[in-house]
C-alpha cells in the first residue's frame, strides 16, 4: 500500500472492510456497511440475538433516509441525526445485555494478550468502538454506504486470474491494469467506455477534470 503512494499522503475518506492495516493511515475512515450486514445476518441466524436484527434494520433505514434526502439536500437534519444516534446507542446497550461478560471462576495465572470472546461480542465491540466510522455515510453524503465500488473495480482482475492464471510478463500485467483503470475512470465520469477507447486510438484520450 505504501508502494502505490496513494494512502500515505491521502487526506480524504477511505471506505474499507475493517482490515486493520488501513488504520495505520491518518486519513478519515468509513467502514463498509454491506460487510456489517452480512455479519449481522450471521449473528441473527446462528445466535438468535435481537440486537443484531435491530442494528441491521437501523442501518438500512438510515441508508434509505440518506438516499431520499440527497435528492433535495446535502445533509440530514440535526434531529434526524440525533434520533438515529440515540437508536444506535440503545441497540448497542441491548447487545451488551445479550452478551454479558462471562464469570471468571478460573484462578489460574492468565496468559497475556487479548481475551477470547464470542463472535457476537466481537462484532458488538466493533459497533461500539467504531461508531463514527460506521455512520460516516450518515454525516457526509459523499461517503458511500459500502465499498462495493472498489470491489467492482478489482473484479475483472480476479476474472482474468481465474481464466488465464498469471500474466506472462510484468509489462502485460501493467498494460491490463492501465486499460482497466482507464475504463473504470471513464465510467465514474459518466463517459461511454466505447467512446473513451475510440478517443485513445484517435490520439485524444479523455482526462478527468481535477
Amino acid at each position: 500500500m505504501n508502494d502505490m503512494d496513494i494512502l500515505p499522503n491521502y487526506d480524504g475518506v477511505i471506505v474499507h472492510d475493517f482490515w486493520k492495516a488501513y488504520y495505520k493511515y491518518l486519513c478519515d475512515h468509513g467502514l463498509c456497511n454491506v460487510h456489517f450486514l452480512r455479519e449481522l445476518i450471521s449473528i441473527s441466524e446462528n445466535y438468535d440475538q435481537e440486537w443484531s436484527r435491530e442494528m441491521m434494520d437501523l442501518l438500512l433505514n438510515i441508508k434509505a433516509c440518506v438516499d431520499e434526502t440527497c435528492e433535495t439536500s446535502d445533509s440530514l437534519t440535526a434531529k434526524q441525526i440525533m434520533d438515529f444516534k440515540r437508536m444506535y446507542s440503545s441497540i448497542t446497550d441491548k447487545g451488551l445485555k445479550e452478551n454479558p461478560p462471562p464469570l471468571d471462576l478460573d484462578t489460574k495465572l492468565k496468559k497475556p494478550g487479548r481475551k477470547k470472546q464470542t463472535k457476537p461480542k466481537n462484532l458488538l465491540d466493533r459497533f461500539m468502538n467504531y461508531k463514527d466510522d460506521i455512520l460516516r455515510f450518515m454525516h457526509n453524503f459523499e461517503v458511500p454506504f459500502d465499498n462495493n465500488l472498489a470491489e467492482r473495480d478489482t473484479r475483472m482482475t480476479k476474472v482474468q486470474q481465474k481464466i488465464s492464471g498469471t500474466f506472462r510478463s510484468n509489462q502485460g500485467a501493467r498494460n491490463f491494469c492501465r486499460i482497466r483503470g482507464y475504463i473504470s475512470t471513464m465510467k465514474k465520469n459518466e463517459i461511454s467506455a466505447i467512446d473513451a477507447i475510440e478517443a485513445v486510438f484517435n490520439g485524444m484520450p479523455f482526462m478527468p477534470v481535477a
